[in-house]
């Protein structure tokens, strides 16, 4: 409290300090919180708001700071509680009464807003990076995969055939609309808060626009109450987080089904996957299993800030405080299992033999019998009928669809004709051509279209990336 504690006349209660004290969590923001320092400072130089001299003296403590936490030399203290005072006590301890100035224009309330901002849109590019990564993974096994007919399911029953390459696009779909939900979350964090004050904006001639653009932000906030005080940004990216760990999860699911006996689809490489203390001949899908039981701690982070800020009125509370030990572990559990996620799918094997032979069992055809009769003038419910007793005629003989003669189908709808004795799963499959089906043709349309869509999303993250601010070289020179 050394920094801002003239008004008290006791000492802080150790207690009260060490539950108020935020540096275990926001110390992971040092260098955004340095990087803002120094466009502060460099603003606050160019308007005469301090001079010239005091600037090169803050510009070069900054910069030894920097170099001293990246060395693993700085000692962050509780005692002063969080990133911004721990930054601002060394440069004191450093630069004397001159680091003082830092502070004239500005307060913890922007500050901390907007080293969240600079840290979130890292964090978003990084994310994006991994979806990026997974979906390529996708993608290759789907394009290898071409020729793979497999059971589509409903009700974890088996369905209609389709191509695992289209079953495998489906989660490239989620991945899609994940960066999607990602790239408009980075549009209303790139803007930034410096500016606002406390809450009511600043008595000084301050240059938003100028620290604005010097890192890298798309825009400036509009109103200062809103400014210290927004925390939808955040609210945002960890429901983005939440939501594409949930997409996580249901690929695993199928993952942790398909590599079992009872599927025997997929063999994941023995690289993601651990054995028994007890049993020698097991061979677990931990990985993924975890990634499926993480799902909830993302979920948990977004239930944890939403009740946070539902009753907090305007503008700064300290209750903002938790904000980011949600955000960073929601970011910190998603990046980590897209991390994961992408070799353990890239090095998986899918048994080919066995997932063709199962795309044509438990009757996976019917609906193409009933749709052969709809074809032909009857009534589609009466031909789901006559399908479904037919259906239940090979369940009491033992028998299949497939395996009827004409005669045996025209004792049911004379309907028929000869035709029907060439149904199979490739006819089945390449009948759905229309955008969005399972169609041979349609599928592979659909995986150059996905190809590109993700190029377009890697040329976006290196266009971001390179409007990020960077600490070196931008010191004195810049005022």
């Amino acid at each position: 409290m050394e920094l801002w504690g003239g008004r008290f006349r006791e000492a802080p209660n150790e207690l009260a300090a060490r539950f108020g004290a935020s540096i275990d969590v926001d110390r992971r923001l040092y260098r955004q919180d340095i990087v803002g320092s120094m466009a502060h400072c460099r603003m606050l130089a160019r308007q005469g708001i301090i001079d010239r001299s005091s600037a090169v003296t803050i510009l070069d403590g900054l910069t030894a700071i920097l170099a001293e936490i990246e060395r693993g030399e700085f000692e962050f203290r509780v005692d002063r509680e969080d990133v911004h005072a721990n930054v601002e006590g060394r440069l004191r301890d450093i630069a004397g009464d001159v680091a003082g100035r830092l502070h004239t224009a500005r307060s913890r309330n922007d500050q901390v807003a907007l080293d969240t901002r600079l840290w979130s849109r890292e964090a978003i590019l990084d994310l994006v990076r991994g979806l990026v990564a997974f979906a390529d993974a996708l993608l290759d096994q789907a394009q290898s995969n071409m020729g793979v007919a497999m059971p589509g399911y409903t009700h974890l029953q088996r369905a209609q055939p389709v191509l695992l390459t289209h079953h495998l696009l489906a989660y490239v779909e989620m991945v899609r609309r994940d960066v999607d939900r990602l790239r408009d979350a980075y549009r209303r964090v790139d803007v930034s808060p410096l500016g606002a004050g406390a809450l009511a904006g600043l008595p000084y001639p301050i240059d938003r626009e100028a620290v604005a653009r010097d890192l890298g932000f798309e825009a400036i906030s509009r109103n200062s109450l809103d400014a210290v005080s927004d925390r939808d940004y955040v609210v945002e990216i960890v429901a983005a987080c939440a939501l594409g760990m949930v997409h996580l999860s249901r690929y695993c699911e199928e993952i942790i089904l398909w590599s079992s006996t009872e599927f025997g689809f997929i063999s994941l490489s023995d690289a993601f996957s651990t054995g028994s203390s007890i049993m020698p001949q097991k061979k677990n899908p931990d990985t993924a299993e975890l990634i499926r039981g993480k799902a909830g701690r993302a979920i948990g982070s977004l239930t944890g800030l939403l009740v946070m800020l539902k009753g907090t009125p305007l503008a700064y509370n300290k209750d903002f405080q938790e904000d980011k030990s949600a955000l960073f572990d929601a970011v910190d559990t998603f990046g980590a299992s897209l991390a994961v996620l992408a070799p353990m799918t890239r090095s998986a094997t899918f048994k080919r033999d066995r997932l063709i032979a199962a795309a044509s069992e438990n009757f996976s055809l019917a609906t193409d019998y009933a749709d052969f009769l709809a074809q032909r003038g009857v009534p589609f419910r009466r031909a789901h009928e006559v399908i479904g007793r037919l259906v239940a005629r090979c369940l009491e003989q033992g028998c299949t669809l497939d395996s009827l003669s004409l005669d045996e189908l025209r004792a049911f709808a004379p309907e028929f004709t000869s035709d029907a004795l060439n149904i199979q799963i490739w006819s089945a499959i390449d009948a759905r051509d229309v955008p969005g089906g399972t169609a041979t043709g349609r599928v592979s349309a659909a995986l150059i279209e996905a190809r590109d869509a993700i190029r377009d999303v890697s040329v976006w993250i290196d266009e971001m990336a390179g409007r990020l601010p960077a600490a070196e070289g931008r010191l004195a020179s810049d005022i």
